[in-house]
């Protein structure tokens, strides 16, 4: 790769700004533990792929592939997490997943994007290829990946809005750093991407997570979890993954509910625990009685709303829920995961700000799998259609199950082209 002044005299700023920082993070609680290492590189091993996966999300994706990559040669395979998140759910997962005996794997921490670093780390780890999950976009390891002439994929390529437009504000930066391959999950995305990297070649991909879905459509959600606390006498609607930009909008579809149809159980799951004792005072300032999800100690057999204040039971209360509401997309927030409840046979509505979503296709809403709704009124509307007529729970489960079986394939069309640039790689 040619190399022009402008990428050195960057990368000297680059580097300032990275030193500024270091003992920041060294001193923060979540990087500290992992801080050593990645400012280092003497733990890392060689590896012909190397994967990155950042964090909870991208570490599926990437067991997703391991367990499904099918060398014909003996190959060493190295991925990385830049949180510990991402870390456990590799460590967790590649005990229970099935591995081709031709793939040696090891786990490492994601270095720090500064220059020295990751130019040693790429040196160490000499990989041929390199795949980057979803959105990591590093300079400084583009650049020496470069240097390095290892192929390099963004796979499952995805870019919210607003991340396109800052990495469009410095896209002088990235043509020089481009990928050789992305395979996006969207033509919105392969759009974005496009803008950013104008020589990649951009493919459009299905969205690997259809393929994670399998076991959720194979295994059904369990409401005798909650048999305990949801009487089957009362239908359940749930607010779920509300985020507090929303709250007041949130508030007005509980309103709304509990006027048009109040012979019901309302359940809200705010998205983050820490906006509980907010949603007790805006329950509080409205007069809205409620009961906690933790004091519950029997079945609720008369009216109301439960505030749930505990960790995953989400799932099981979308398994028995009449209607469901998915947050996180009454504002511009990106969405949040509508397709849970979908693969139950749960009712479902959303919002229109939908667009870490757009994946999932518009067939999903045309086909009334899911419905979104623009407003906070037309929620309730809808959710209130939804508890009076009720459409058997197997045959939407099916109707889902069939759209997410015929999305399926991106794991599969992304091993191949891996293997393919392995294989035809010449040094």
């Amino acid at each position: 790769m040619k190399t022009c002044a402008f990428i050195p005299n960057f990368f000297k700023l680059y580097n300032i700004l990275w030193q500024v920082a270091l003992p920041f993070f060294k001193k923060n609680k979540r990087l500290s533990p992992s801080f050593k290492k990645r400012v280092t590189t003497d733990h890392l091993q060689k590896a012909d792929i190397w994967i990155q996966a950042a964090s909870a999300g991208e570490a599926f994706l990437a067991l997703s592939l391991l367990s499904s990559l099918e060398p014909r040669q003996k190959i060493k395979i190295l991925i990385t997490s830049t949180t510990s998140q991402g870390m456990e759910i590799l460590e967790s997962g590649l005990t229970h997943i099935k591995i081709n005996p031709n793939i040696d794997y090891f786990l490492d921490w994601f270095p720090f994007d500064i220059p020295q670093t990751i130019q040693r780390a790429v040196t160490r780890i000499n990989p041929r290829v390199m795949i980057l999950l979803e959105t990591e976009i590093w300079p400084a390891l583009l650049h020496y990946l470069k240097e390095n002439h290892t192929q390099i994929f963004i796979v499952n390529g995805r870019l919210s809005k607003r991340s396109g437009q800052h990495y469009r504000w410095t896209r002088f930066l990235w043509a020089r750093l481009s990928p050789d391959k992305i395979l996006a999950i969207s033509p919105l995305d392969a759009k974005r991407y496009g803008h950013i990297f104008s020589k990649a070649r951009i493919t459009i991909m299905p969205n690997i997570k259809f393929d994670l879905m399998e076991a959720d459509l194979d295994t059904p959600s369990e409401p005798t979890a909650l048999k305990n606390i949801i009487s089957n006498t009362l239908p359940l609607s749930i607010l779920a993954s509300i985020r507090r930009p929303e709250e007041t909008q949130a508030l007005e579809i509980l309103e709304n509910l509990l006027a048009q149809y109040p012979c019901q159980l309302v359940a809200i799951f705010p998205r983050h625990m820490h906006r509980i004792n907010a949603w007790k005072k805006k329950l509080y300032k409205k007069r809205i009685s409620f009961q906690l999800r933790s004091e519950l100690t029997e079945p609720a057999t008369t009216a109301g709303i439960i505030l749930w204040d505990t960790f995953g039971e989400l799932r099981s209360a979308y398994g028995i829920a009449g209607a469901v509401f998915v947050g996180g997309s009454l504002c511009p927030l990106g969405g949040q995961n509508f397709i849970e409840p979908v693969v139950l046979g749960t009712p479902t509505v959303t919002g229109p700000y939908l667009d870490d979503f757009a994946w999932a296709g518009e067939d999903l809403f045309s086909q009334n799998i899911v419905t979104i709704c623009n407003d906070s009124q037309a929620v309730a509307h809808t959710m209130v259609t939804h508890l009076e007529t009720p459409i058997e729970r197997n045959k939407r489960r099916q109707k889902a199950q069939y759209y997410i079986q015929k999305n399926q394939g991106g794991t599969k069309m992304a091993c191949q082209i891996i293997l393919e640039a392995f294989e035809h790689e010449k040094r």
